[in-house]
């Protein structure tokens, strides 16, 4: 099924004039489990992570992904779709992705949890949610920043349309948590947020 939404991903956007290019920090050994926590800034965000990811993996995403043709069609059988408005929601769907991570499928969650209304974009406040999973189950995370998808199509496209382009993806270091304790999570999501703004920020201005 992943096989299948990364080459949908890819041959979708290579239709529309728009190609992704990786740069990674250090080679990624995908035979592990992790937590990926990328920066939002696109809908195309979505398809570079599905395209880059290399092992078994399933999404944590807002529940409107379910009335979309591509997206509702993997958010009914594989991901995990979650009303951010209900804590309730939000306490299923965590529990549902423990136990994924538990089986060796690697999760996906912006940590962000919306693409924020900036334009040009910022990095908005993480949500806690991923690095106290990350924690508890001693998974490592890999921050992800999309460098300029927005520059391609911000958000939906709704309001700034789109154009074909070269999205480039970097991917961090993993970072290990099976030191930590839960006492942790605030730090750990700091890190990982001041990882992602500096890489974004460093791309902007240069």
């Amino acid at each position: 099924m992943n096989i299948m939404r990364g080459a949908w991903g890819y041959l979708s956007s290579l239709f529309s004039g728009i190609t992704y290019r990786f740069e990674y920090e250090q080679p990624i050994d995908w035979s592990r489990t992790y937590i990926i926590c990328p920066n939002h800034i696109s809908n195309l965000d979505i398809t570079a992570v599905s395209i880059m990811a290399k092992n078994n993996y399933c999404f944590i995403g807002k529940d409107e992904l379910l009335e979309g043709f591509v997206t509702g069609l993997f958010f009914r059988t594989v991901d995990l779709p979650v009303n951010r408005e209900s804590k309730i929601s939000s306490f299923k769907v965590f529990k549902k992705a423990a136990d994924r991570l538990k089986d060796g499928m690697t999760v996906i969650i912006f940590p962000e949890g919306r693409i924020p209304n900036h334009y040009p974009p910022k990095l908005a406040e993480f949500k806690n949610g991923p690095f106290r999973l990350a924690i508890e189950l001693k998974i490592p995370i890999i921050p992800v920043t999309s460098l300029d998808t927005w520059k391609t199509l911000w958000d939906n496209g709704m309001r700034h349309g789109s154009k074909p382009g070269v999205c480039n993806i970097f991917v961090h270091a993993p970072i290990e948590t099976a030191h930590l304790t839960i006492d942790d999570a605030d730090e750990l999501k700091n890190k990982v947020h001041d990882i992602i703004n500096q890489k974004f920020e460093h791309n902007e201005h240069r």
